[in-house]
């Protein structure tokens, strides 16, 4: 509540220029920006650029805030909003493929700088590896939608209209990265 409130605060102050105001709302929420980011694309460097879009398309749309949900709320949707977008301009969201490994990735598809973050010494840490490891090396379509309904909560409908394909694709493809995942977690 009290976060809530200082954010509030902080936008009102950023919504008139005060960039110091945006930089600390920057600041209070770049990590979970880039973290939804980085799941969905599981690539560091688009996740960093993704990151930087949505918070310079949050600058640019401040004044459209209303308050009606939590800044966090708001910037969140907007982040996944920037997500979709440029995959689905890049042509980067596909719903009917089969997973693949890109050059730069190892062989369970995963960006290999991102495994690096990891110390894998620590049994929890060597856990959360295992299930990123497993989410990022899903098909795109199976992962965006994975990420969304699964981590994020968002609703089959809201998934289909940001993703711009229909709620049964939607549904499938939550059903294929479920499967996917568990046989992957299974090795």
């Amino acid at each position: 509540m009290l976060q809530s409130l200082e954010d509030a605060l902080l936008v009102g102050r950023a919504a008139r220029g005060d960039h110091h105001a945006f930089e600390r709302l920057y600041r209070r929420h770049i990590g979970r920006v880039y973290a939804i980011c980085l799941r969905m694309v599981a690539d560091q460097t688009r996740a960093e650029e993704l990151a930087q879009e949505a918070f310079v398309r949050a600058w640019e749309k401040l004044a459209t805030f209303r308050g009606a949900a939590a800044f966090s709320s708001w910037m969140y949707r907007l982040t996944v909003n920037v997500i979709v977008e440029s995959g689905r301009s890049l042509g980067r969201i596909r719903f009917h493929e089969s997973a693949r490994v890109d050059a730069g990735t190892d062989s369970e598809g995963v960006a290999s700088d991102s495994i690096e973050a990891y110390s894998t010494h620590d049994p929890d840490t060597a856990d959360r590896l295992d299930i990123e490891r497993a989410i990022a090396s899903l098909p795109d379509g199976a992962r965006t939608v994975f990420v969304l309904h699964d981590v994020e909560g968002y609703e089959h409908h809201e998934i289909a209209e940001l993703a711009g394909v229909s709620v049964g694709t939607s549904k499938a493809q939550l059903h294929r990265a479920r499967r996917l995942l568990r046989l992957r977690l299974e090795r």
